[in-house]
């Protein structure tokens, strides 16, 4: 009863995909901000998460510019699902690396400047897809407990339940 309730109270479609997109983009502030101010550097498998949070947004624009009929909202909430899925993939993956013993840790590579500066295309992109050693290094934790990968995955699964609920709400 009470969970009826609440989905009554949910903003109509447009408006949805629109404050999604807007959560995306409070996601990369949150973001540039560390990076620029913190000066916390981004590694590999940081970047391409952000990737996936601009998709997810980007996709979500588009719907609410387009604000179409049932189908079109399944099939732009079920895109924007799987942007959320592939960047929790990369999330997890950077948890992954965190939680690793030390001795199993990849060797840190150079930085991702340096990376794209000076390597060939598909070795930039074999970077950005499986972390080295700077991926598995925590440097700041929200509240002492979770590190940035760990909220970025919490965003990418609420990101998630929002389009899935966009996607086959009546």
């Amino acid at each position: 009863m009470m969970i009826a309730r609440l989905l009554e109270m949910m903003p109509g479609s447009r408006l949805l995909n629109f404050l999604v997109f807007v959560a995306t983009v409070v996601i990369i502030g949150i973001a540039l901000y560390m990076e620029h101010v913190m000066l916390l550097q981004p590694c590999g498998l940081c970047i391409t998460q952000r990737v996936f949070v601009v998709l997810a947004g980007l996709v979500c624009l588009a719907a609410a510019i387009h604000n179409p009929g049932a189908n079109g909202r399944r099939n732009y909430a079920l895109g924007a699902a799987a942007m959320c899925v592939t960047g929790s993939y990369f999330a997890i993956r950077q948890i992954w690396l965190t939680y690793l013993p030390e001795d199993q840790v990849p060797a840190c590579g150079p930085g991702f400047n340096y990376v794209l500066n000076n390597f060939p295309l598909m070795d930039t992109l074999s970077f950005l897809l499986k972390g080295d050693g700077n991926c598995a290094e925590v440097s700041w934790r929200f509240l002492g407990i979770f590190s940035i990968p760990e909220l970025s995955l919490m965003g990418f699964i609420a990101l998630f339940a929002l389009c899935l609920y966009q996607g086959f709400r009546r």
